[in-house]
Order: C-alpha cells, then sequence, then structure tokens
C-alpha cells in the first residue's frame, strides 16, 4: 500500500503544480506586458527627442526603469519555465509509480 500513498502524494502534488503554473504564467504575462509597455514609451520619449533611430534600443535597454523590468520579466519566464519542468518530474515520477505497482500486482504487460 505504500507505493498507492505515494502515487496518490504524486498526483497531489501535480494537480498542486498545474495550478502553480497558472499563477506562474498569469505573472510571465504580467511582467511581459509591462516590460513591452514601458519599453515603448521610453523609445518614443527618445525619438520625439530626435535621437537616431538605431540607438534607441540600445539607448532604452540600459535606462534602469526598463533594465529592471526586463530582469522582472526574465525571472518570471525562469520560475514558469522551472515549474513546468517540475510538473514533467512529477508525470516521470507517476510513470514509474504506476509501473512498479503494476509489476506487483502482476498487471505488467509480457
Amino acid at each position: 500500500m505504500d507505493l498507492l500513498n505515494e502515487l496518490q502524494q504524486k498526483l497531489k502534488e501535480l494537480d498542486i503544480s498545474v495550478k502553480q503554473l497558472r499563477t506562474t504564467g498569469s505573472a510571465l504575462a504580467k511582467a511581459e506586458r509591462d516590460y513591452k509597455v514601458k519599453l515603448r514609451e521610453e523609445c518614443l520619449k527618445l525619438r520625439d527627442e530626435k535621437m537616431a533611430i538605431g540607438m534607441i534600443d540600445k539607448t532604452c535597454y540600459g535606462i534602469p526603469s526598463i533594465a529592471t523590468l526586463r530582469y522582472e520579466r526574465d525571472c518570471a519566464e525562469t520560475v514558469y519555465k522551472a515549474n513546468q519542468e517540475a510538473i514533467n518530474s512529477i508525470k516521470l515520477q507517476i510513470r514509474i509509480l504506476q509501473s512498479q505497482i503494476d509489476r506487483e500486482w502482476g498487471l505488467a504487460k509480457n
């Protein structure tokens, strides 16, 4: 019965991780939106100040508020991807447990 309990625990972990993925996905989308809106504002401001078009991107990425938003976006993306990997890991653990249960109960296909 230990394997069945462990399987149930992994299924609960998977459910929690999927719910977290929704949250981290929303956080990533918000961070991306905030970054793009601020970047656009700064680019337009520099264009109005008659900065050369080719220099606007390079200059904007160095503006502290833009760099901070980009950093926050990158961090949110990393958390989202780590959450996806955690889900994949839990799925693999569930498959392994299911195989062990099948072997123990004689349900494995020969």
